[in-house]
């Protein structure tokens, strides 16, 4: 992916470096996405559960006696590159909006190490990058991507990485346009079962989101090398819910899904990709679920 020398956000805080205590890391929802998260990673879920019930693990990755600690080169290229691609988003999606007719608010991200507290809860690094609508952030582990790499085969597949950023803003996108209200409102109606269909529904729609973003994209910053929408595939297929499920050793269990399963995430982030059609955010909503 070409990205260096981009512009980058204005909207980033990077508090890696920075000392964490314990965070009271508990459930609701960042606690069901840091056993989905974990499996992927090869954490040890009932390691996992024992953050969430009793907290964060103690100080994290500061500097002497608490003191902040300059970031290596490396963590700053990833700075870099993680402030380059919300730019990237912001761009696309104020210019997406405009032609709607609508105002595009564009989110924070927090770059974090360890632990993060944020307006939907406390969370370990266990969970992975999440969006928390209250706040309207992006909240970022950078050492996920090191996990991906190592996943996916080791190459180093930033397009992956962007498509994860790109994903998250998805659900900022979302937020906006009140389809994660018409599926919170669904989140005390309905029996688990039949609600996580309507979780996989959004986040099928924030992988179709995320293939937009990178259909406007390439045509306004010309970022994607030969390779790169490969590997955004690749990472989409790896983490469905059926593969998920695999991997922690489970047996697959539709009625479990909250993600979608591989073919279903790469089903809609290649069709966003490939038709750019805004239009379609309502018909993953409407059609019959079978059908996805």
């Amino acid at each position: 992916m070409k990205w260096e020398g981009g512009e980058q956000s204005g909207n980033v805080e990077d508090r890696r470096g920075m000392p964490t205590r314990g965070l009271a890391v508990g459930g609701g929802a960042i606690g069901l996405i840091v056993v989905v998260v974990a499996a992927f990673l090869g954490i040890d879920p009932n390691k996992v559960n024992d953050v969430l019930n009793k907290g964060g693990g103690g100080p994290g990755p500061g500097g002497p006696a608490g003191e902040k600690r300059e970031l290596s080169a490396e963590e700053k290229r990833q700075g870099k590159f993680s402030s380059t691609v919300l730019r990237y988003t912001e761009e696309v999606w104020e210019e997406q909006f405009r032609k709607a007719g609508k105002r595009y608010e564009a989110p924070k991200m927090v770059l974090f190490y360890d632990a993060v507290s944020t307006r939907c809860g406390d969370a370990p690094s266990a969970v992975g990058p999440f969006y928390c609508p209250a706040d309207k952030t992006l909240y970022i582990d950078p050492t996920f991507f090191e996990e991906l790499e190592r996943k996916l085969g080791g190459s180093k597949a930033e397009f992956s990485q962007a498509y994860v950023i790109a994903h998250e803003v998805g659900h900022h996108v979302q937020h906006l346009l009140g389809y994660s209200d018409i599926v919170d409102s669904k989140r005390q109606k309905l029996p688990k079962a039949e609600f996580n269909q309507w979780s996989v529904r959004l986040e099928l729609q924030a992988d179709y989101l995320a293939g937009v973003w990178a259909h406007y994209g390439q045509r306004k910053f010309n970022f994607i090398e030969p390779g790169d929408i490969e590997s955004a595939l690749k990472s989409a297929n790896a983490i469905g819910d059926d593969r998920l499920q695999k991997r922690s050793g489970s047996f697959v269990s539709p009625e479990k899904y909250t993600h979608g399963t591989s073919a279903q995430r790469v089903k809609w982030f290649r069709l966003g990709y490939e038709t750019g059609d805004f239009s379609k955010l309502r018909q993953i909503f409407e059609m019959p679920y079978g059908d996805l």
